[in-house]
């Protein structure tokens, strides 16, 4: 496994624990930490005993935005100043990092710790559950400091919020509590710090020890891809496809006999050999 230096990166039977680790530094982001990001995604994308990743955070905060110790001139990559913490200009500062975590085949739950403002929140938004200690706060913070939402951000708030709720949160640019982001559907739930943990590993295992890898890469997939269109011809016109094909496969006779005869599934099917081409999303390399 890659040699991280901001994040801790352990797996845990069939979770893999992604962490943050820049606590001295109140775990902000620097372009190392975004190459580092894609590089334990692609990781689990690869790795067939690993079905669910975790994403969390060491210290009291999750990620308090980029990394501004140049001072005024943090966010300058073309003088220099800014480049040693994000990047040259030809480098960019997101690092590959929301593709990887976008086109990883395995799920992703962020457990936030503590608060997140900035890319500590966007860097979030491509994975596909979040939940939060009680006392973590969210901001989008980018207009007051003279920026616009980053990391894709201007298209996954509105997918998972709403354009409204979106609007507010980034045209202010103020801190909301754990509540109002549960409320607002950033969130699918809170709970007290102590448990944090403990409630994503529960997540992660619900899914490890119950579903089809094959048909959850398939799932996540779809639901990214085709939940914005217009209408649901685009998801019509592969679903009932897709389903054809894994109805004579080995994981759908495997996880009706198991409902039968009431017991846990044993799905043989693997991620990286038995998936079926998806030319419909933008990272399959089968895409026309």
């Amino acid at each position: 496994m890659t040699d991280y230096s901001t994040l801790v990166v352990e797996q845990d039977g069939p979770i893999l624990w992604v962490r943050i680790n820049r606590p001295e530094a109140m775990n902000a982001y620097t372009a190392t930490m975004g190459a580092e990001l894609a590089a334990a995604f692609g990781h689990a994308d690869a790795e067939d005993s690993i079905r669910v990743v975790i994403l969390s955070a060491l210290g009291r905060v999750f990620c308090a935005g980029a990394d501004v110790s140049a001072g005024a001139g943090a966010f300058d990559t073309e003088s220099g100043e800014g480049a040693k913490n994000f990047g040259g200009r030809n480098e960019g500062r997101n690092a590959n990092f929301i593709a990887a975590i976008m086109n990883c085949r395995k799920p992703s739950i962020v457990a936030f710790n503590g608060s997140a403002a900035g890319v500590g929140l966007t860097l979030t938004l491509p994975c596909d559950i979040r939940i939060a200690a009680d006392t973590a706060k969210f901001g989008c913070v980018f207009t007051r400091r003279g920026l616009v939402p980053e990391a894709g951000s201007a298209w996954f708030l509105p997918q998972i919020v709403g354009l409204s709720q979106a609007l507010k949160w980034c045209l202010t640019g103020a801190l909301v509590p754990a509540s109002e982001a549960l409320e607002k559907g950033l969130l699918t739930e809170i709970c007290p710090a102590e448990q944090l943990d403990v409630r994503a590993r529960e997540l992660a295992m619900e899914i490890a020890a119950n579903t089809s890898p094959v048909a959850i890469a398939l799932t996540r997939r779809l639901l990214w891809r085709f939940s914005t269109d217009a209408d649901p011809s685009g998801a019509l016109a592969v679903d009932a496809p897709l389903n054809i094909a894994l109805g004579k496969g080995a994981d759908v006779h495997e996880g009706v006999s198991a409902f039968l005869e009431k017991r846990a599934p044993v799905f043989p099917s693997k991620v990286s050999s038995d998936m079926p081409d998806t030319p419909w999303w933008p990272g399959d390399p089968t895409r026309a």
